[in-house]
């Protein structure tokens, strides 16, 4: 978890202390103030780094931190701003919870990365040493990334290396895939729920969205088709393997229909297909790629869900003229991932630690998988969860019909408890509540410990809860 909410909050505790100071007044050390405020001494350096930048300190090696004697200043009037930005793209409630929130004192019960103990550190650490050693780590590579890596990358999509474009993670592949795709003002339609990643993306490439319900089996194919014959949009996003939030499987059935709907109005497919490593008892089903020869689908996938979060390294997979325009609009965006990453991502991905590394990974979470199924099935009764999914990284969960979603997260939170809010996971309002948890950043004992305060809030407080009699369409709900 960053720790950066910590650091300003203990930034802002600071300022008015060092308002009332005289100039060249020394601060207590970082010894001090990490006793004083509980907090690590890289929490309490980056507070103290906060307040440097903000002029209202000065750090001296070897001597220590003194007030700055700023005089009198005003406030800043910012109001200029709000007619010339217009009106904002993205969901600042949404973006904001996307990056990571908390602290290392919360229990993780909703996070889209592995724990540290999951990932191949030592590998990493290993070939990211050997790498910082080659030449070739340090020259130029073509905007698209390096020819090696992309004949990797290629080969699980039967694709040819020159329809792969490495990217600096997945989330920067879906802003630039919707933004070159299409026009501002255009439709995506993505299915409902959806990555709240892809829906803010969406939204930075200026497009409407078009939401699509989905079962257990993938998007409703039939509500597909009749959005694209009411819409016209030429964009959708799926995600058909172990979809976030859900846990569901696009169909072989659908996928099939998916792919005639995509051909008959003319229309790209954007696969998100981030749980490419992260089968659990089933393999992720083949890339839609591959059944598309004539470039309907672009996918999107990433190393740092299955690698590390801090190797930001993703890759776009496209043909036909959509490919060409991709690559060109790249070389306008930067000319490329640093080769230093890209030689540690080739390294890995043909390594022999690899496959030992997912192998042990599926083991892993489906343990952590059952581990936080039993834990919410002990104390959270509630939850209903339609079925344990088979890969990925979370479960999806409802509650009871009228439960506030919003007072139940900001309740967990102050309780020191991650959970993810469902509504957020919806274009619009959402049909029912859901909390989304997931098993790939916290230990079993984590999982007992949270459902138990969360089992405790439902318990003691009826602003959880508005009662209903009858809960529609969900007869046996409060069971997992």
């Amino acid at each position: 978890m960053i720790q950066d909410n910590r650091a300003a909050e203990i930034a802002a505790r600071l300022r008015p202390r060092i308002a009332g100071l005289a100039p060249e007044t020394r601060l207590p050390g970082v010894r001090a103030l990490s006793q004083e405020f509980s907090a690590s001494a890289a929490t309490v350096s980056a507070a103290l780094a906060e307040l440097s930048a903000l002029g209202l300190v000065r750090a001296e090696p070897g001597r220590g931190t003194f007030a700055v004697g700023v005089g009198e200043t005003r406030e800043p009037d910012f109001s200029w701003q709000n007619q010339a930005l217009g009106s904002a793209r993205v969901d600042p409630d949404r973006a904001a919870r996307l990056g990571g929130y908390g602290s290392a004192d919360h229990l993780p019960l909703s996070w889209g990365y592995l724990a540290p103990e999951l990932l191949p550190a030592e590998e990493l650490h290993r070939l990211a040493s050997r790498a910082a050693k080659q030449a070739r780590s340090w020259a130029m590579t073509p905007p698209t990334g390096s020819p090696e890596l992309r004949r990797v990358v290629a080969a699980p999509y039967r694709a040819d290396p020159n329809e792969v474009i490495v990217t600096p993670g997945g989330q920067q592949a879906l802003v630039f895939a919707m933004r070159t795709l299409s026009e501002p003002g255009a439709t995506l339609i993505t299915e409902s729920p959806s990555y709240p990643g892809a829906l803010i993306a969406a939204q930075s490439a200026g497009l409407r969205l078009a939401p699509v319900p989905t079962d257990a089996n993938g998007i409703l194919v039939d509500r597909l088709e009749e959005e694209l014959r009411r819409s016209r949009a030429r964009l959708i996003y799926l995600q058909p393997g172990f979809a976030n939030p859900t846990g569901a499987t696009l169909s072989a059935e659908r996928r099939a229909r998916v792919l005639e709907l995509a051909a008959q109005y003319g229309a790209f497919i954007i696969e998100d297909d981030w749980a490419r490593h992260l089968g659990i008892e089933a393999q992720t089903p083949p890339p839609l790629f591959t059944a598309a020869l004539d470039g309907h689908v672009v996918s999107v996938l990433t190393l740092s869900k299955p690698a590390s979060p801090g190797l930001r390294l993703g890759a776009l997979v496209a043909r036909g003229p959509a490919a060409a325009r991709l690559r060109a609009s790249r070389t306008a965006e930067d000319l490329g991932v640093a080769p230093l990453i890209q030689e540690v991502a080739l390294s890995l991905l043909t390594s022999s630690a690899w496959p030992r590394h997912l192998s042990r990974l599926a083991q892993s979470l489906a343990m952590r998988r059952d581990a936080l199924l039993a834990a919410l099935r002990e104390s959270l009764p509630q939850a209903r969860i339609a079925a344990p999914p088979r890969g990925g990284l979370h479960v999806w969960a409802r509650l009871p019909f009228g439960t506030d979603t919003d007072a139940v997260c900001a309740a967990a939170e102050d309780n020191g408890v991650l959970v993810g809010n469902g509504r957020h996971f919806f274009v619009d309002e959402p049909p029912a509540p859901h909390l989304r948890f997931s098993f790939g950043a916290g230990t079993p004992a984590q999982f007992a410990e949270g459902a138990r305060r969360l089992g405790a809030l439902f318990s003691e407080g009826s602003r959880m809860h508005e009662p209903s009699a009858v809960e529609p369409g969900y007869p046996n709900a409060g069971r997992i």
